[in-house]
C-alpha cells in the first residue's frame, strides 16, 4: 500500500514538475508577446508622431503655397494696365501653379499612405492584445492546476505520515506482544 502512495505521490511530483515547466514556458512566451507589444506601440506611437508631423508640414506647405498664390493673384492684377506684362506673367503664374498642384497633390498621397500605415498598425496592436489576454487566460489556469496540485502532494504527504507513524505503532504493538508471550 505504501509503494503505491509512494508512486502516487511520484506521480503527482512529475506532474508538478511539468505543470512547472509548461507554466515557465507560458510565461516566457507572454513576457515575449508583451515585448512584441510594446514593440508595436512604439511604433505606432512613432508612426502616429510622423504622420502628425507631415500633416503639419503639409499645412505649412499649403498656407505658404496659397500665399503664393494671393501674391501671383496681386501680381495678375496690377499687371492688367499693362496687356503685354500681363500675358508674360499669366504664362509664368500657370506654370508655377501646375508646380504648386502637383506638389499638394503629392502630400496628399503622402498623407494617405500614413493613414494607411496607421490603420494596418492598429490591426497588428489590436490582434497582438487578443494574444496577450489569451496567454493571460492560460497562464491563470495553469497557476490554477500548479495551485490544485500542490495541495495534492500536500495531502498525500500527510496521509503517508500518517502511515509512517500507524506502522511504527504496530512495530512496537508486536515487540510488546512478544515481550509478553516470552514471558
Amino acid at each position: 500500500r505504501l509503494t503505491g502512495q509512494q508512486q502516487e505521490i511520484n506521480s503527482l511530483i512529475q506532474r508538478k514538475i511539468a505543470v512547472d515547466e509548461e507554466n515557465a514556458h507560458l510565461k516566457n512566451e507572454f513576457s515575449n508577446l508583451n515585448q512584441k507589444f510594446k514593440d508595436k506601440s512604439q511604433e505606432l506611437k512613432d508612426t502616429e508622431e510622423c504622420a502628425r508631423k507631415k500633416e503639419e508640414q503639409n499645412r505649412l506647405v499649403i498656407k505658404n503655397l496659397e500665399e503664393e498664390n494671393k501674391g501671383l493673384n496681386t501680381c495678375c492684377a496690377d499687371l492688367l494696365n499693362d496687356l503685354e506684362k500681363l500675358r508674360k506673367q499669366e504664362a509664368q503664374w500657370k506654370t508655377e501653379k501646375s508646380g504648386n498642384d502637383a506638389r499638394i497633390k503629392n502630400l496628399e498621397t503622402d498623407l494617405t499612405e500614413a493613414r494607411e500605415q496607421m490603420k494596418e498598425l492598429r490591426s497588428i496592436c489590436s490582434n497582438l492584445s487578443s494574444q496577450v489576454a489569451l496567454k493571460q487566460e492560460e497562464l491563470s489556469q495553469k497557476d490554477c492546476d500548479v495551485v490544485r496540485a500542490k495541495k495534492e502532494l500536500q495531502e498525500l504527504q500527510n496521509l503517508y505520515r500518517q502511515n509512517i507513524e500507524h506502522t511504527a505503532e504496530q512495530a512496537e504493538l508486536i515487540k510488546q506482544l512478544q515481550a509478553f508471550n516470552t514471558d
